[in-house]
């Protein structure tokens, strides 16, 4: 199986104090940190004492009277929720049903990630940590890391594949205009593994002082528990929200985008044992799935651990991760969250790869009917409502995990390749 490249040996370390969330009956985590098969926490020695410490008292933090009520506070006044549920009357009409945007785009900094980051960075203050790591790809984690940071005035590091760091420089300006450290990382693909990989490092050389601060729902349990727990402010506000406009509160259908599962896990986290709702997770097509150059994990992958987790890997016949491909940087990731490669095993959600061409078409369709730019990741679930059939009567509730000013230059590209095959043609 392959295995997170941090050195040492790996060892499943579970504490025995870990519960299971009152209010999830079949999908969410069980007392052993796993979903069905997925999960477990494989992570070298070193790291034992962190983790299990985090195993024992993250629950006890984020369910706390004192904990809540100024994560509640910071979440209204700082961050800006609840953030709206819109609905998108000219892309309903298209798709004959009644879609609603999730608009995370509209949170301060830009993303759901925020979520998530004023939360542990809240229980990192309680743990008495004195210094927060996180990792990257398109950049939004580390600008949402960084954001409390500075608000908590704490010392901050964010890692970040080299070629992330090109493609997302805007964010990178970001995250150095708020004070932290972004260190590009050079091994492997360049992309968001490897700057876990290097993360993980790090955390592994300063194990006593240092929170990580994992943006997905992925890595050794309880990260990924942890994280969907944070992020379920969105399903959470989806069922007042619904209830308010259509005089209910869950839709027939949930759609977002996948790649390490964060704002999916946000989105359908109090609709998991709710059948009624049909979940549709989104991965990146890439050039194609059989392509070789994808990063359709999901449909793709084969049991491994990554990343201390037991979970669905692209690897080779031998077991080495393969290199994952999107043009996305926040999906191109060769796993997925534990909670994601359960659903899938257990077909509770289906499962729908969208390419980079119908991800960028979907996202100026977007742009050209209602006048919102997303995420590239967002993008990718858009694409999604083009290969569903849908009723009228359909209420959809689709997140907008991020807005898109971080990935302008892919989009002035495309619109220069678009108006150069027009030329081309004309001139033919």
């Amino acid at each position: 199986m392959p295995r997170a490249e941090t050195g040492g040996i790996l060892r499943n370390w579970l504490c025995g104090k870990c519960k299971r969330q009152k209010d999830m009956k079949t999908y969410q985590v069980d007392d052993r940190g796993y979903y069905g098969e997925y999960g477990g926490a494989y992570v070298p020695e070193i790291l034992h004492g962190c983790v299990t410490d985090l195993q024992a008292n993250y629950l006890k933090v984020l369910e706390s009277a004192s904990f809540k009520e100024e994560y509640d506070a910071l979440l209204r006044d700082y961050v800006g929720r609840p953030s709206p549920l819109y609905l998108a009357k000219r892309l309903s009409a298209k798709y004959g049903a009644r879609i609603y945007l999730k608009r995370e785009d509209l949170n301060h900094t830009g993303a759901h990630k925020i979520n998530n980051t004023v939360g542990q960075i809240l229980l990192a203050r309680r743990m008495g940590k004195k210094r927060i790591i996180a990792e990257t790809g398109a950049g939004q984690h580390g600008v949402a890391t960084a954001t409390v940071c500075a608000l908590m005035d704490m010392p901050c590091v964010v890692y970040m594949g080299k070629k992330d760091v090109e493609r997302q420089h805007i964010n990178v300006q970001r995250m150095q205009m708020l004070g932290a450290t972004v260190v590009p990382v050079t091994s492997g693909n360049m992309t968001l593994k490897d700057a876990t990989n290097e993360a993980i490092r790090n955390w592994c050389c300063h194990p006593s002082d240092t929170f990580y601060i994992i943006g997905s729902t992925v890595g050794p349990h309880p990260y990924p528990d942890m994280v969907a727990h944070l992020q379920s402010v969105i399903s959470e506000e989806i069922r007042k929200q619904l209830q308010e406009k259509e005089g209910r509160n869950y839709p027939d259908y949930l759609v977002a985008c996948v790649g390490g599962g964060s704002n999916a896990a946000g989105s359908i986290y109090h609709y998991l044992d709710d059948e009624r709702v049909r979940i549709v997770l989104a991965e990146a097509g890439g050039k194609g799935v059989c392509s070789g150059m994808s990063a359709a994990t999901i449909q793709l992958g084969k049991r491994g651990i990554l990343h201390g987790s037991r979970t669905l890997v692209m690897q080779s016949e031998d077991g080495q991760i393969e290199e994952p491909y999107s043009i996305s940087a926040g999906l191109d990731y060769p796993g997925i969250g534990p909670l994601h490669a359960n659903l899938y095993a257990t077909q509770r959600a289906d499962i729908l790869a969208v390419d980079d061409d119908e991800a960028l078409n979907a996202a100026f369709e977007l742009t050209r009917l209602e006048g919102i730019i997303p995420a590239l990741e967002s993008a990718h679930a858009l694409g999604a409502l083009s290969k569903m059939k849908f009723k009228p009567e359909d209420i959809v509730v689709l997140t907008v995990s991020g807005r898109g000013d971080k990935d302008m230059e892919t989009y002035i590209d495309h619109l220069k390749n678009i108006h150069h095959r027009g030329t081309e043609d004309t001139e033919n």
